[in-house]
């Protein structure tokens, strides 16, 4: 592997058993520790105090917490995922949502975290073409992200959003986005694999936003054309999709790591498991995949 990427995991990856109590995000730290993953993201759950994985609704001490417990164990705090919505057809409450998404900068900054990802729209689910709706929704997006970009930069942190949710989940759309921001602290968290969700072929999507991207998530898709039953959601475009344990679904992955080696990407590139199967079993195989196709990409 490229010794210029940094390969870890996002905490998203344990739901199966922070949703549980299971794990905390103490345990999480510890178990990066004992691996070979070199860093940890932290995908936000919820804003509540009781959320597994630090928030708005923490006090300062349990955040502080977190960070030092992080520091302690040697893992690095990569990323701050957030959701968030400034569009929607119901309509929101922009200044709302953009003082709720710079609470979360302020987060990041307490954590020692320079990098955070926040989403942008609903996805409305809606059929159909919605490009007069994103058309529509592109100014308020970009106008938002600035600000929250301009705020963030008073802090050192870059922010982004992510190729998530049917409405930016395009290719296209990100990179429009990113470029109407135009912050140089305004990039992409760029999802390997959720370019299938909207029928986008990664190994040629890829390419096209590597420029911009501030942290690359690996995942990958199960894909099939008919029904196989219980468990699988609908891409746009009909097909049936299931996660998968990185490097054993159905996503050409060696093409995918050659292209992060042939535009030169230098940062850090995340596990983010989704699979049916035991999520410690599906990290831990994931990373070793990963590493495998990137050092024979």
């Amino acid at each position: 592997m490229s010794p210029d990427i940094t390969l870890g995991v996002s905490s998203y990856s344990f739901h199966q058993r922070l949703s549980t109590g299971a794990m905390d995000i103490f345990d999480v730290i510890d178990w990066i520790a004992a691996s070979d993953a070199e860093h940890l993201e932290l995908a936000v759950l919820s804003d509540d105090a009781d959320s597994p994985i630090p928030s708005i609704g923490w006090d300062a001490d349990r955040l502080d917490r977190v960070r030092a417990a992080a520091e302690a164990a040697g893992v690095t705090l990569s990323n701050l995922a957030v959701g968030a919505r400034f569009w929607s057809p119901e309509g929101e409450d922009v200044p709302a949502a953009i003082a709720r998404v710079t609470a979360y900068v302020d987060v990041a900054s307490r954590l020692g975290i320079a990098r955070m990802r926040h989403d942008v729209a609903a996805h409305p689910g809606l059929p159909g073409d919605d490009t007069p709706m994103f058309e529509a929704a592109l100014p308020v997006i970009v106008a938002a992200s600035k600000q929250i970009a301009q705020y963030a930069a008073t802090r050192g942190i870059t922010t982004s959003l992510e190729n998530h949710g049917f409405f930016v989940q395009a290719a296209e759309r990100v990179r429009r986005i990113v470029l109407g921001v135009d912050e140089p602290n305004f990039k992409t968290t760029l999802d390997v694999g959720n370019f299938v969700c909207v029928d986008e072929d990664p190994a040629a999507v890829v390419p096209q936003n590597l420029p911009y991207a501030m942290i690359v998530h690996l995942k990958d898709f199960y894909i099939r054309g008919t029904d196989p039953g219980e468990g699988w959601f609908r891409s746009r475009g009909g097909k049936y999709l299931r996660g998968a344990i990185v490097g054993n679904g159905d996503l050409d992955l060696v093409s995918v790591a050659r292209s992060l080696r042939e535009a030169g990407y230098s940062g850090y590139a995340s596990i983010e498991f989704e699979g049916a199967e035991d999520c410690l079993l599906g990290i831990e195989r994931g990373l070793a995949n990963a590493r495998r196709l990137l050092a024979a990409s």
